[in-house]
């Protein structure tokens, strides 16, 4: 085991560019129990400061070649155990890079059911195939098979014994693992993806209905369409091959220079074996390699786009009214003050032509000016433009200064039929609750978006058609990362919010809530230890990532981690900066007074990277990295869609970021499309290289279909 662990080193070292003091550390820190925002934040000198990102692909990678290992020898084991194994097997299967070319080399040795070959084998007949395969140029074949009648085993004729024979050979061959590979990378260079209708009804596919393309050029989004549309019973798929130039290769492998009378025979096998038995497998193969693949790509992207939704920037000391619209239903509105806590709630209709909007006016008015409410969150679903509408020109009548934004409410709707929401809002209904959330995701997107399953956000494509398990894990890896990025208020989050927080499980997060529930606020760190099931390990793991504002200890309130107190205690002594100023912007500007890191860090015991974090902590405490983020647009007054005209320059948010290019609301309801041929100038492969969800960009209109509803857009604005 320490030879493979030492060759998994190796290996990451060069596929990570790394050094192998890098590697052998981080594993070490992985193997130790560490959670990947801890390493990436806390041991910086140990990794050499790589990042969450980098850290998640590492510990991937790492648990892939852990499994190909213990699949390797689970695999010397099982043909050992068969007496079967060579030193060329074991030379074949330790040099063996992928899972699939295990699969290849173990083929043979698996346990078969009885197939064709197996029963011509019970017939007596391999020693029939051995010969033909041998291909001497004095055989006689066709002679040579009679000797193989056996009526009492069902072998009747000289035809039968050749057909049997002829089943094992093309059992050996598509059991053979090197063309098995050599075939499988053929097929992909050359090979097609093709679908064709299986119905005659229109549908979202008909883009595929008579579709072919180079299997190395297929785009990800279009197998994950092509992949539905089959499943919907829509299209029928296969891969598609020049059948010639797989049993060319084959023979060319199979057959001597000089061809003997069983070369023919040999051929027919080598064609039989391609057909049937390795092309359908081979396809099959290649298919769920494509999705894999293509899932996985899809699942950054998600992955990209959740992590840019979750870190927008908070609209903080504002009260908010939360508007989630609705038809016959009415919509819902609920007013937070600036900590979110509800003041008030009602129902107004005022989308459908037959409702009272004078009613619903005063309605609003009443509560906008006795909660003083700033801005307005709409949700953008279900009956939002007549919302927008009714709000803005409500907004014209109202003697205050009051805003309103476009929020995605996505999952709103899914938080509050939940367990959660119910515990939170048992006095409110399933709408109002809605209408509370679509409030509070403008003052702290991510403390609100923690509570909904985050493939419910809806920032992707094709989300449910992957793998819900790895999809599950890859979004709740990314909640982790921007949660424990931001850090949380120890003595107002929520246990949604906890359970996210390095080293904390969903129990320890409702033990801190219920703690604090009993004993009043967290007045330093160390009370964490006194909360049932966290231990000295879950402490290291989390404590630099709870903020205590006004506690025992100024650095408390820092992301400074307790480990390194003793260090930052004498780093304020030696700027002569008492650490009660911290919080009040006292060590600003320390930075200036160090000259020599390195030397520094060496005095106080202290990694060199972790001195610099040290610092700049110091110099800004909590800094949330949200606010060096651009601001959310708000808006007073209202644009139609009718109102868009081509050459038209608009402010814009980014909602979601797919293959193709990117959907941006341009406060008309319908978000427009900027293609991937209109992000950049310069050329780009994703459209993730040029914007993130949250982004704000200006766009030009390049052209609006009304009956379509779809807006053309481009980030290309000036002219060359």
């Amino acid at each position: 085991m320490e030879k493979s662990e030492e060759k998994i080193i190796n290996q990451l070292t060069s596929e990570f560019n790394l050094h192998p003091e890098q590697v052998t550390n981080t594993v070490k820190l992985i193997d130790d129990g560490n959670t990947i925002p801890f390493i990436a934040r806390y041991r910086k000198e140990a990794t050499g400061s790589l990042s969450d990102e980098i850290l998640r692909d590492f510990y991937d990678r790492l648990s892939y070649l852990r499994n190909l290992e213990d699949k390797k020898e689970e695999i010397l084991r099982l043909i050992d155990e068969q007496e079967n194994l060579t030193v060329e097997i074991a030379k074949s299967i330790e040099n063996a890079v992928t899972l699939s070319e295990l699969e290849d080399i173990y083929r043979p040795f698996r346990p078969k059911r009885r197939t064709r070959a197996t029963i011509a084998k019970e017939k007596g007949l391999a020693p029939l195939a051995e010969i033909i395969l041998a291909q001497n140029p004095n055989d006689n074949i066709e002679s040579i098979s009679l000797d193989f009648i056996d009526t009492e085993k069902d072998v009747e004729s000289s035809e039968d014994a050749m057909a049997g024979a002829m089943d094992i050979i093309a059992e050996e061959i598509s059991d053979n693992p090197e063309y098995r590979k050599d075939i499988r990378q053929k097929t992909i260079d050359f090979g097609l993806l093709v679908s064709k209708a299986s119905t005659e009804d229109d549908s979202v596919y008909r883009l595929y209905y008579d579709f072919a393309e180079p299997i190395k050029k297929l785009a990800n989004h279009r197998l994950l369409a092509i992949n539905r549309g089959e499943k919907e019973g829509f299209l029928s798929v296969k891969i598609d091959i020049d059948e010639e130039k797989i049993t060319n290769y084959l023979f060319r492998r199979l057959t001597p220079k000089h061809e003997s009378p069983s070369t023919k025979y040999v051929k027919l096998a080598a064609e039989d074996s391609y057909k049937r038995l390795i092309a359908p497998s081979i396809s099959t193969e290649i298919r769920n390699m494509l999705t894999e693949n293509a899932e996985e790509a899809s699942i950054k992207v998600f992955n990209q786009n959740l992590s840019g939704l979750l870190l927008q920037p908070p609209i903080k000391d504002k009260i908010v009214m939360g508007f989630d619209p609705g038809y016959r239903t009415g919509c819902k509105v609920a007013v937070v003050d600036e900590t979110g806590k509800v003041l008030d709630t009602n129902v107004v209709y005022c989308t459908l032509p037959n409702h009272d909007k004078d009613k619903a006016k005063k309605i609003l008015t009443d509560m906008i000016l006795r909660n003083n409410v700033n801005l307005i969150s709409i949700g953008n679903g279900t009956a939002s433009k007549e919302s927008e509408i009714f709000i803005s020109d409500l907004l014209k009548e109202i003697d205050r200064e009051v805003f309103y934004i476009m929020t995605n409410e996505a999952g709103a709707s899914v938080y509050s039929a939940s367990k959660l929401a119910t515990e939170e809002f048992p006095q409110y209904d399933v709408a109002l609750r809605s209408a509370v959330s679509i409030a509070r995701r403008v003052q702290d997107p991510l403390a609100e978006l923690v509570k909904i399953d985050p493939k419910a956000i809806g920032v992707g494509q094709y989300q449910h058609d992957m793998n819900q398990k790895h999809l599950g894990e890859a979004l709740g890896n990314v909640v982790e990362d921007c949660v424990n990025k931001v850090g949380v208020d120890l003595n107002t989050a929520s246990a949604s919010l906890l359970e996210y927080i390095s080293g904390v499980s969903k129990t320890i997060a409702k033990n801190i809530v219920a703690y604090r529930e009993e004993n009043g606020a967290f007045t330093n760190r160390r009370q964490l230890l006194k909360v049932a099931k966290l231990g000295p390990k879950a402490f290291e793991q989390c404590a630099g990532f709870m903020r205590i504002a006004g506690g025992d200890n100024p650095l408390d309130g820092t992301s400074v981690h307790p480990e390194s107190y003793k260090a930052a205690m004498e780093l304020l002594k030696r700027v002569h900066v008492e650490p009660e100023e911290i919080t009040k912007g006292g060590a600003a500007g320390i930075s200036k007074k160090i000259m020599d890191y390195k030397k520094l860090s060496e005095e106080l015991e202290v990694g060199e990277e972790t001195l610099k974090d040290i610092v700049k902590e110091l110099e800004k405490p909590a800094r949330d990295p949200r606010e060096e983020m651009q601001k959310p647009i708000l808006r007073t007054d209202v644009l139609d869609m009718k109102d868009l005209k081509p050459g038209m320059i608009l402010k814009g948010t980014v909602r979601n970021v797919i293959d193709f290019g990117a959907f941006v609301d341009i406060g008309v309801h319908q978000d427009g499309l900027v293609h991937i041929s209109q992000l950049s100038k310069k050329y780009i492969k994703h459209p993730l290289e040029a914007v993130s969800v949250g982004d704000i960009v200006e766009v030009k209109v390049l052209g609006v279909d009304m009956a379509k509803k779809r807006i053309s857009l481009s980030m290309i604005l000036d002219e060359e």
